[in-house]
């Protein structure tokens, strides 16, 4: 049966907060620790795992964690198709998605690295990056992948079936939606499985729920999905 992927922009900002860590504990506890305490001397932070492992999550989390405390970062992924140069005000700076990127981002990628780490002027900024495979096994010019191979790695492990739905049962809970088997059976059959998806499928639905004033239910989501036809 055909997944479908719903585009979605309801969905709460990813956070360190709300990342289900099941599997993944070290690379949360990491990234945690360093978003406390941004004056230690950094050393770069590689994640890598399969689509759907929370990478570009925590990478976002991160993001947050820093910019509620006023501070600035440089974020590079693969749809960036014009890459910036390397920004003076920055804090850290994020590269996700590292296996997809072209020459271009690859240079501007090598450029912001080296410029964070070894800055002409100011403290020494964190280097966080993300992508499918370890650095060792990225598809990169050479000084690029060997300096995300420099510091932490981790590889990051999807969830579980059970603690997929254990997810998506606690999050349907609050938001005082009732996720009964037959809705969840429904989702997690036609929709994208991976938790990111399917929290903003989550959001999605409890808003069309909201405005239509409906239970949710597969009819609904049926509803949902002809109408956004």
């Amino acid at each position: 049966m055909k997944q479908l992927a719903l585009d979605i922009g309801l969905a709460p900002l990813p956070s360190l907060d709300n990342f289900d860590a099941s599997g993944n504990e070290e690379a949360l506890k990491h990234l945690a620790m360093w978003a406390a305490h941004t004056s230690r001397s950094p050393v770069p932070t590689y994640l890598w795992g399969e689509p759907g492992s929370g990478k570009t999550h925590l990478l976002g989390g991160l993001r947050e964690a820093l910019a509620s405390q006023g501070l600035r970062v440089g974020w590079l992924d693969a749809g960036v198709l014009q890459p910036i140069s390397f920004q003076e005000g920055w804090d850290a700076v994020v590269l996700d998605d590292c296996h997809l990127y072209t020459a271009e981002q690859q240079a501007c990628a090598f450029n912001w690295f080296v410029n964070a780490l070894s800055p002409a002027n100011g403290q020494v900024r964190g280097v966080f990056a993300a992508g499918l495979v370890p650095p060792a096994d990225l598809r990169l010019r050479d000084d690029l992948r060997t300096r995300l191979g420099w510091g932490h790695v981790f590889q990051l492990h999807v969830i579980g079936e059970g603690q997929r739905r254990a997810v998506l049962r606690r999050a349907a809970d609050e938001r005082g939606l009732m996720l009964t088997d037959d809705v969840m059976d429904f989702m997690l059959s036609r929709f994208a499985r991976d938790l990111s998806s399917l929290m903003q499928l989550l959001a999605h639905l409890d808003q069309y729920a909201m405005r239509t004033k409906r239970a949710l239910t597969v009819p609904l989501i049926k509803a949902m999905l002809e109408a956004s036809d």
